[in-house]
């Protein structure tokens, strides 16, 4: 069976690894578990610099290099300004979140330079996942909750939902929804969505799943 570790930022990124990701992929052979990033000695969860993360990735890869893959979870929004790509000429030529994170996971894969490491970056946000079926809101949030979130839909892909800190995915849904969880409802909702529907809707999300598949058996 092969490995894959995944630095994740979030509690919730950890729901969605273990709910969705982890069942589907022993089918395959592929054995996925995931781990916090550290912010320090005490804590787990969120994003330090990336002088931090460097040193959590390249540790991880020495650590399985014989025997396991390392990826990530890291949302574009709101990441870091010190991380690879962002500061350089090239970021503002990047015209869409796509882009970006691509150049981004270009410029990881060249600083951190493990032959086991598969940078992912998630455009703009994790929270992009949960509007690929806003119908999957109604149980848990009801009709207005379902209506607002599929106006956002109607123009504009889960991925393109921007990184503005009013129009980020998890900004859209709290207006509407204050009392969703990111974690338990988060995974409720992916669960309800699928991977199909989320890979169908989110070809960033869906070429980084098909790298990870390139890893089983």
């Amino acid at each position: 069976m092969s490995r894959v570790y995944l630095l994740v930022e979030g509690q919730s990124e950890m729901a969605f690894v273990k709910k969705l990701l982890q069942p589907h992929y022993a089918r395959m052979a592929l054995y996925i578990e995931s781990t916090l990033v550290k912010t320090s000695s005490e804590h787990r969860g969120g994003m330090p610099g990336y002088a931090g993360i460097k040193r959590q990735v390249d540790h991880l890869c020495k650590r399985y290099k014989r025997h396991a893959h390392v990826s990530t979870m890291f949302d574009l929004y709101a990441l870091p300004g010190d991380f690879p790509g962002k500061n350089s000429s090239d970021w503002v030529k990047q015209k869409t979140g796509r882009q970006k994170a691509e150049l981004i996971e270009t410029c990881l894969a060249e600083d951190i330079f493990h032959h086991n490491f598969i940078p992912n970056i998630m455009v703009h946000e994790y929270e992009a996942l949960m509007f690929v079926r806003p119908r999957c809101f109604l149980e848990l949030g009801g009709q207005k909750v379902v209506d607002a979130l599929e106006k956002v839909r109607q123009n504009t892909a889960p991925e393109d939902i921007n990184d503005s800190p009013h129009t980020a995915p998890s900004r859209r849904i709290l207006p509407v929804m204050p009392k969703y969880n990111k974690i338990l409802d988060g995974s409720r909702i992916a669960c309800d969505t699928g991977l199909d529907a989320m890979r169908a809707d989110c070809p960033h999300f869906d070429a980084w799943l098909r790298k990870l598949e390139g890893l089983a058996g």
